[in-house]
């Protein structure tokens, strides 16, 4: 039997080396492309995140318990798949935030393909730092870089970003400091999986007064063998 380090040690490589995988995957995109996820199209730009390469991407959409008639924020919109679908299932008021500038122009084009442009707020930022003081969510989401990398280890571009967190740097910013912008009552939640560091991740959440919580889960098959998906909640302690 493993010890538990050899045993972090083992799924940390397992991760990189499926995340490395799909990263080659996505460096094969040059092109402006369409996708069909969810049972409608979307446009990809070159350089975001590609959400039909993932088995995950529908699960934590059709996951998502979105705030009929409430706010929604996406933390990491990529191509914006997860925040339309927020503006076609009865949220009023959508937000959506990623770092890239690609992510954010690829997230407007597909509110507009869906007609929900009016409803969906992009903006380009690192994690919270677009919003003002006064801006809150009845659901705040992200689907996290959860691939754990060296602490001080930097990303070649944002497409990899959206795959490495070295030292958990990113995880440690949403769960700092997404309390600020939830409404009273308003929910937290982080698509993860098995190959992340889930011990860390509750490390991080208790530092910050918070306890995380599965609310669905799925193993599925991939190439680096069977992955569990996770939708997880934070409660506060």
């Amino acid at each position: 039997m493993q010890r538990p380090s050899e045993t972090g040690e083992t799924m940390n490589t397992r991760a990189r080396q499926a995340a490395g995988n799909l990263l080659a995957r996505h460096r094969e995109i040059t092109l402006r492309q369409n996708f069909r996820l969810l049972g409608l199209d979307w446009d990809l730009l070159p350089g975001v995140y590609a959400p039909h390469l993932s088995q995950s991407s529908a699960l934590y959409a059709e996951w998502i318990p979105y705030p009929v008639h409430g706010s929604f924020c996406e933390i990491g919109s990529g191509t914006g798949y997860v925040a339309v679908t927020a503006a076609l299932r009865g949220c009023d008021a959508v937000t959506a935030i990623d770092m890239s500038q690609a992510a954010a122009d690829n997230t407007r084009l597909n509110a507009e393909r869906h007609g929900v442009a009016d409803r969906v707020r992009v903006a380009c930022g690192d994690m919270f730092s677009p919003l003002g003081a006064d801006d809150r969510f009845d659901l705040i989401y992200w689907n996290s870089n959860f691939v754990e990398a060296p602490s001080g280890e930097a990303a070649a571009d944002d497409l990899e970003r959206a795959f490495f967190d070295p030292g958990y740097t990113a995880h440690d910013a949403f769960l700092r400091d997404a309390g600020d912008h939830l409404t009273p009552g308003g929910r937290l939640m982080l698509g993860f999986t098995d190959l992340g560091n889930a011990a860390l991740v509750g490390e991080i959440a208790a530092r910050h007064g918070w306890r995380p919580a599965v609310l669905r889960a799925a193993g599925c098959a991939a190439p680096e063998g069977k992955i569990n998906y996770q939708l997880v909640e934070f409660l506060r302690d």
